[in-house]
């Protein structure tokens, strides 16, 4: 019995004050008016904020160049599948009224391009995209092989249909001198993407580290040479990969694509003044957003089932006709019967 006592009390808490629940304890007290005073304080410090976010975005400078039907000669040319693998290139002529202080940053904007179709954001390899394993196609239909079983790298839909567009901008300095507006293709995306998510397999050479798979079919070279140039901006961590790769929510959206290298005559800005808009559509691309659409079935079922309304149409108003004739033909019957039976 005193063993038992003896642990039943070693078992027990300290006394004190943490353990025993005996700390002592406030209860806020608030007056209306104090409750008031702090919900209105609140009130002005968000209104504060909003009215600095506002005059910020409102001191931002904006021009969007919409190039869907001053380029429509491309757009002609890709009508015809055997021009798909031709080059097409247009100039757009624009006149920029004030200067752009500071960083100027260049964006490419889509519209009616569905990245946020389920299949489409599974349809990609994260083991490959981070370099442990180049070969690793599971998740990548309908893109994962080549014909011939070689696998793609990288693969996927996402990969397949890359923004490859080629935009070149250029200023008039006088009549007579026109010059190319350096620009950047490097830091363009999240520090997260570019030195964690997105790896390159480990070699000595880049070329060597994708033997043994295939580049995706709409691409018109390697991912290994994306930018020969600048090795810290080549295959997997080319920045313009990494940026089509992060998935868009809405199917009108603008990814980042340049930024400008503030040097010569553009070390404060972009100047005020003539410039040119040059953009090259490069082969393949109007190709590949068509096939897509069709690989995925969305497109392909779309139209089979307008077809097959309008079929359903069609079949209901050749009944509906028939019916009305054959009722027409009833009563003329039925007239001539009842004119027979009077006489």
């Amino acid at each position: 019995m005193k063993r038992k006592s003896q642990d039943s009390q070693s078992r027990l808490p300290d006394n004190t004050a943490v353990k025993q629940q005996q700390l002592p304890a406030y209860r806020l007290q608030l007056s209306a008016k104090e409750i008031l005073s702090g919900f209105f304080a609140t009130g002005v410090f968000c209104l504060g904020i909003g009215i600095i976010l506002l005059l910020s975005a409102k001191s931002i400078k904006e021009i969007e160049i919409n190039y869907t039907e001053k380029c429509a000669n491309c757009a002609k040319l890709r009508e015809n599948a055997a021009n798909f693998a031709k080059e097409c290139a247009c100039s757009i002529p624009f006149y920029l009224s004030e200067a752009m202080r500071g960083n100027v940053y260049m964006y490419y904007k889509l519209y009616g391009f569905y990245q946020n179709l389920y299949r489409y954001i599974l349809s990609r390899s994260n083991s490959q995209l981070v370099g442990t394993d180049i070969k690793d196609v599971t998740n990548c239909s309908p893109f994962k092989n080549s014909p011939n079983g070689t696998p793609i790298a990288p693969c996927g839909a996402i990969a397949n249909s890359i923004f490859n567009d080629t935009i070149i901008l250029s200023y008039n300095l006088n009549s007579s001198i026109h010059i190319k507006v350096p620009m950047l293709r490097s830091g363009i995306t999240w520090w997260t993407d570019k030195y964690v998510k997105f790896q390159n397999p480990s070699s000595h050479n880049l070329s060597s580290a994708f033997a043994g798979t295939t580049k995706p079919p709409y691409w018109p070279k390697p991912a290994y040479e994306l930018d020969e140039e600048d090795p810290g901006n080549n295959g997997f961590i080319n920045d313009d990969f990494i940026v089509w790769m992060r998935t868009a929510a809405f199917p009108t959206f603008k990814k980042l694509y340049r930024r400008l290298h503030r040097v010569q005559h553009f070390t404060e800005g972009l100047p005020a003044g003539d410039q040119v808009y040059l953009h090259h559509d490069n082969p393949k691309v109007s190709e590949k957003r068509r096939l897509w659409g069709d690989s995925t079935g969305n497109q392909s079922d779309k139209h089979r089932r307008q077809e097959e309304q309008e079929k359903a149409i069609l079949k209901c108003q050749t009944l509906e006709s028939k019916l009305v004739n054959l009722a027409r033909e009833a009563r003329k019957s039925e007239g001539g019967d009842c004119q027979d039976r009077e006489e």
